[in-house]
């Protein structure tokens, strides 16, 4: 798994049971693969977690570890220490019915950011911390901030605790508290929403792009390409695909800000994050009835013309405005 490129992020859930017997040596291993270490912690020694990037403990079993706390001003002293003496990236307290706290490592300096709990109703706290060590580990695979990802977590948990038993959450769930906060979809989100689609008839347009600078040509493109069908979903790149493709200096602006930009047009329908170079994994996926292409390419060169030809599809290409591109608008900033 470690050798596996695509693995961005690497999750160890320490229960006590003697599966992790040297996490210190997974962690060397992993952390010189590149992975982000994440780490759900057990037991009075943290000292065998040193180098993760991130440590989950509910506050009891901080405590354990670093003494009884008798103010937030301790709780955050003892917190940095502890970042210290580990060489952490941050530290992640669960809080049950008073949120999370994060203390995260900005450039040399400990800041603290507190979120306030998302549960309603309480009925089970089974599995609570498995959801948010999974729901984080899930938001920075898709390229979100950290605070991005612990906000979803801290969502995710607020409903898994209002479950009986041990519990899983669903997109469907998390989603209507969290649509303002991510403005893209995950491609098992994104199939989920192109079912619904089809169940009401109606026509499916799918384009792609990094939309690293939206301009009027980009908008002129897309509200061409609604018009084809019912729905345009839109397959964005991802920062490390961006870069990929244009070089080390982009993108410019970050995944959440591209997305929630091009998102907030009205011709747009939903946002889907692709990671590779191309979003041939979308299409086969999605199986959109129109496949849209902005400029002068032949029909049979796009990416995915072989699939969606096959199952009988269109593939269409929308002339651009001339003279307008992302590249263009930076070099006249050169």
């Amino acid at each position: 798994m470690l050798n596996q490129d695509n693995n961005k992020v690497f999750v160890l859930s320490d229960y006590g049971k003697g599966t992790l017997m040297d996490t210190k040596l997974i962690i060397r291993r992993a952390k010189a693969k590149g992975k982000i270490i994440l780490i759900d912690p057990k037991g009075k020694d943290f000292s065998k977690y040193v180098g993760a990037d991130l440590i989950t403990p509910n506050l009891n079993e901080f405590m354990e570890v670093v003494g009884k706390i008798a103010s937030e001003k301790e709780l955050t002293k003892k917190g940095k220490n502890l970042i210290k003496s580990l060489k952490l990236n941050a530290l992640l307290i669960t809080r049950g019915p008073d949120g999370m706290t994060l203390l995260e490592n900005k450039n040399k300096k400990i800041i603290r950011t507190d979120f306030p709990t998302q549960a309603r109703d309480v009925f089970d706290v089974s599995g609570a911390g498995d959801t948010v060590i999974a729901s984080v580990a899930s938001g920075l695979a898709a390229d979100f901030t950290l605070e991005e990802s612990i906000r979803l977590a801290n969502i995710a948990a607020g409903i898994v605790v209002g479950k009986l038993g041990t519990a899983s959450v669903y997109l469907d769930e998390i989603r209507p508290h969290y649509e303002k906060r991510i403005p893209y979809l995950n491609l098992e989100g994104a199939r989920s929403l192109v079912e619904l689609f089809r169940e009401r008839n109606q026509k499916i347009v799918f384009t792609n792009g990094c939309f690293d600078i939206l301009h009027a040509g980009h908008v002129e493109y897309l509200e061409a390409a609604k018009s084809k069908g019912d729905k345009l979903i839109v397959g964005i790149n991802s920062d490390r695909s961006v870069s990929q493709l244009k070089g080390s200096k982009r993108p410019i602006n970050k995944l959440i800000h591209r997305a929630k930009v091009l998102g907030s047009l009205r011709c747009v329908d939903e946002v889907v994050m692709f990671d590779e170079e191309t979003p041939i994994k979308l299409i086969k996926s999605l199986k959109p009835d129109f496949l849209v292409k902005g400029g002068d390419y032949k029909v049979q060169d796009i990416v995915g013309y072989d699939v969606v030809s096959k199952y009988g599809g269109s593939v269409i290409t929308i002339p651009l405005i001339k003279g307008l591109s992302t590249t263009k608008i930076l070099n006249q900033g050169d």
